[in-house]
């Protein structure tokens, strides 16, 4: 699958930065840290499948995901980098996992490769029953999901990818609701482990990544490598994004990537 891409162009040649972001996210989201790491590397953020202005498809499992990150790197020259926050860290894990040629260092932000129960399909539901036509502007939308959202951050994020020109949803709702039991999962890729380097960047209040899912990380990715970003949570780039470009600053400038 062909996915839109948003490209940051550096003054510094090299192997560059490919960025995945999360459910309900986009490209867009990441452009501001995309823009300022641009100035090391070059940096290309992605649209998932069936968000943003990539291609809708009927499946959205990690292998599939996986795969996509493949093909864009693949097209960008064959090598890279690789940051993904959330859903988009689960596809960066099955990218390296399945293609370990094709990564040379990993970024995995708030996520472990396990499943998860928090279903998310209460905001797919929130947005489906947004009347479209009592939006004119964004902050119609969002006084709507307020209706059924309580934290107050979501319905801002969320109307970053609804289009009301068209009064639609740069979402395929339907499919990521049908395909949510795979969005909190993670496939078994047997055997399969990536020998590269590896950063798990956390928020230090989220508890998405867990020391009993260490002996899985580590048996996965035997090069991984764990810091917390202090006063963020899940969403640690949007919270603090000024500590999360450091860290990912600093860990790319101290860390070899064998050679690849």
């Amino acid at each position: 699958m062909h996915l839109n891409t948003l490209s940051f162009p550096s003054p510094e040649p090299g192997p560059g930065l490919l960025i995945a972001h999360g459910l309900f996210g986009s490209g867009r989201n990441w452009g501001v840290v995309a823009k300022r790491l641009s100035d090391q590397r070059a940096v290309t953020a992605v649209d998932m499948r069936n968000h943003g202005h990539s291609p809708w498809a009927p499946s959205h499992n990690y292998r599939d995901l996986g795969q996509d990150l493949a093909d864009v790197i693949a097209a960008q020259g064959g090598v890279m980098d690789v940051l993904g926050h959330s859903m988009g860290g689960k596809a960066a894990m099955a990218c390296a996992l399945m293609r370990p040629d094709l990564v040379r260092r990993l970024i995995v932000a708030d996520i472990a490769p396990v499943a998860y129960d928090h279903d998310q399909s209460q905001f797919i539901a929130a947005m489906q029953a947004v009347d479209m036509s009592q939006v004119s502007r964004r902050s119609d939308a969002e006084a709507q999901l307020r209706q059924h959202i309580d934290d107050p951050t979501l319905p801002v994020f969320f109307t970053q990818s609804l289009d009301v020109q068209a009064k639609a949803w740069r979402f395929n709702l339907d499919v990521l609701a049908t395909e949510m039991p795979h969005i909190l999962g993670f496939p078994d890729f047997g055997q399969a482990r990536f020998d590269g380097p590896v950063l798990f960047l956390s928020g230090a209040n989220s508890h998405y990544v867990q020391p009993a899912h260490r002996p899985l990380i580590k048996a996965l990715f035997p090069k991984a490598q764990f810091a917390k970003i202090p006063g963020a949570g899940h969403w640690l780039h949007a919270e603090r994004p000024r500590a999360f470009e450091a860290a990912v600053r600093h860990w790319l400038a101290a860390t070899p990537a064998n050679g690849i």
